[in-house]
């Protein structure tokens, strides 16, 4: 594999795994593209019985904990809140919620919690009897839909990396029956569930969590869509648009996404930072770079693989990064492909222009009527 890198003016130099206070926080001050302070976040909440590994998710997603590590993490008997705030998109709270918690005791304020609810996951341990898990989710669901119509219920069939593939699908037909039918049983079978396979020990975790979160984020079609144009002007096979530090991916264009596709983007991501970290100048800039952001305006790598393939990664705001697939020969236009992006990096920014000075800011009218989407910018191959 043959590979060359473009690091930061700066030095700009991060490490693979961060620390828990790295990049986020109410703390952050971020004058970035799209900051948006004093705006309420969503909520989404980690639901699921003791040990079926709800904070072991957490900590791996965006704690950066080894997995193996998390076999020592205590039963959580508390809730516990972690406010997410790494981008201009990636800005939420995690409630990890106790799995002996009883819906019914009047300690519980279920108003407060499911109200403001904007994302409920559940987390069933697939190598467990799972029969509790299920009633559990019943009533879970029931309780939460009565008080917030509006909230997202995502299943998350836990630690199936210790289950054959034909024993993985079984259990999620199986869950996906039983869940459904329960709620068609109670009368609300317009609740819509949506599964996922989920392992720590992979990238499974991460591209489930990168669906979850990109439901609540209002401005997906749009980012969809300059995806969708950058790629048809670019010769490129398939894009994303990656939070640096969880590695979840905020938006992709509307092919399908390929589970090595997305496992080689965020190894890139990963060799980026190391490199940074090995190349770093001192402690001193290291310590600058964790409180600043992952990268600044000149980041970018360029990966090319022994399968003609190529790996493009730019920096799109000092949290934000899109990284794309394409074929050796389709990159022989670097010139052409670095000017799109600039395109596609300018045609962000104005996406939050339009949403702060506009109360329809993440209509697809406003945005063209303000040129936003606009095909004639690109140049195409």
């Amino acid at each position: 594999m043959h590979d060359s890198y473009t690091g930061g003016d700066q030095g700009d130099n991060f490490v693979g795994s961060f620390p828990k206070g790295f990049g986020y926080g109410p703390e952050e001050h971020d004058s970035d593209i799209g900051a948006s302070g004093g705006d309420e976040k969503p909520r989404i909440l980690l639901m699921g019985l003791r040990r079926s590994g709800k904070s072991s998710i957490q900590k791996v997603v965006f704690h950066k904990v080894s997995p193996n590590e998390t076999l020592f993490l205590e039963s959580t008997n508390k809730i516990v809140k972690d406010d997410v705030s790494n981008s201009s998109f990636v800005r939420f709270q995690i409630w990890d919620l106790p799995g002996h918690i009883d819906f019914f005791d009047p300690t519980f304020d279920s108003e407060n919690i499911f109200g403001g609810c904007g994302a409920l996951i559940f987390v069933i341990d697939a190598q467990d009897d799972y029969m509790e898990a299920l009633v559990r989710l019943h009533s879970t669901v029931e309780r939460a839909h009565k008080i917030n119509p509006n909230i997202k219920f995502e299943i998350f069939i836990h630690k199936v990396d210790g289950l054959l593939d034909d024993h993985k699908i079984e259990t999620q037909r199986d869950i996906h029956q039983r869940a459904c039918d329960d709620l068609e049983d109670a009368g609300l079978e317009k609740v819509s569930l949506s599964f996922h396979l989920t392992s720590i020990y992979d990238h499974s975790i991460f591209e489930a969590f990168s669906k979850v979160v990109q439901k609540l984020i209002p401005q997906l079609p749009i980012l969809e869509n300059l995806l969708n144009i950058l790629i048809s002007n670019s010769g490129i096979e398939k894009a994303f648009l990656f939070d640096v530090v969880s590695k979840i991916y905020i938006a992709t264009d509307s092919s399908p996404v390929d589970m090595q596709c997305y496992e080689l983007c965020c190894d890139m991501i990963d060799v980026v930072i190391d490199i940074s970290c090995i190349y770093g100048v001192d402690d001193v800039i290291l310590s600058r770079i964790r409180d600043d952001g992952a990268f600044d305006s000149q980041s970018a790598a360029i990966i090319k693989l022994n399968t003609n393939t190529v790996l493009y990664l730019r920096e799109v705001n000092k949290y934000l990064a899109l990284v794309c697939i394409l074929r050796e020969d389709n990159y022989e236009k670097q010139g052409l492909i670095d000017y799109n992006f600039q395109c596609f990096r300018k045609s962000i920014q104005e996406v939050f222009e339009v949403q702060q000075n506009s109360a329809a800011g993440n209509s697809n009218d406003v945005l063209m009527s303000n040129g936003i989407i606009d095909k004639s910018r690109l140049t195409k191959t």
